[in-house]
């Protein structure tokens, strides 16, 4: 099992990323949140899950050890692969997917790409009992403290324009208590909109 790669990213496409191992090349899978924060020719290290398949070896490969726990334990879902897995890391961030699944928020989990309501249904039953919301992936920790609320009221107004949570989650981590829902909206959007 190989558990990281560190290198230097030699190419990088929408998918993967192919990291230079001294002088080997390791075409690593990664969600969209890992794509929008490496660039060529930067020394990464991802963590990494390989997936073993009749005679085919794919690597899929995260900046932090949450996503690639994440993306373990959502391969032990029934009907789940790691097209899908990926699929759900680049629409929504680790945090959110556990809040998720914790208040067994179904109209979250559907807002994703290809997860209908019974597959949602689904993994909330299988996660349910073996994802934590601890510390680390709770609301206050990413920065919404006091604004459970109202933060989850932006995530869901933004992803129904056509961003991913993995785009917006960043952005909401600036925001505190003082901002309202009306403020919070405007300001992400004009964050997006730099590009």
């Amino acid at each position: 099992m190989i558990g990281y790669v560190r290198g230097t990213i030699a190419y990088l496409y929408n998918d993967y990323c192919v990291v230079d191992v001294q002088g080997i090349g390791y075409r690593v899978f990664i969600p969209t949140s890992t794509r929008s924060k490496i660039s060529l020719g930067k020394e990464i290290t991802l963590h990494t899950y390989l997936h073993v398949r009749e005679e085919v070896l794919s690597l899929f490969g995260f900046l932090t050890q949450q996503e690639h726990e994440l993306f373990s334990q959502l391969m032990t879902v029934t009907g789940i692969g790691p097209k899908a897995a990926l699929n759900i890391l680049s629409a929504i961030e680790a945090g959110a997917f556990y809040q998720a699944i914790k208040t067994q928020d179904i109209t979250i989990l559907t807002k994703i790409p290809g997860i209908g309501k019974k597959t949602a249904e689904r993994m909330i039953l299988e996660l349910k009992d073996k994802v934590k919301l601890d510390a680390d992936y709770s609301l206050d920790k990413l920065g919404c403290i006091g604004q459970d609320n109202v933060y989850m009221q932006a995530v869901e107004a933004l992803v129904s324009l056509g961003y991913s949570q993995a785009e917006v989650m960043p952005i909401l981590k600036q925001f505190d208590s003082e901002n309202s829902l009306e403020e919070i909206l405007k300001l992400t959007l004009k964050e997006l909109a730099k590009g």
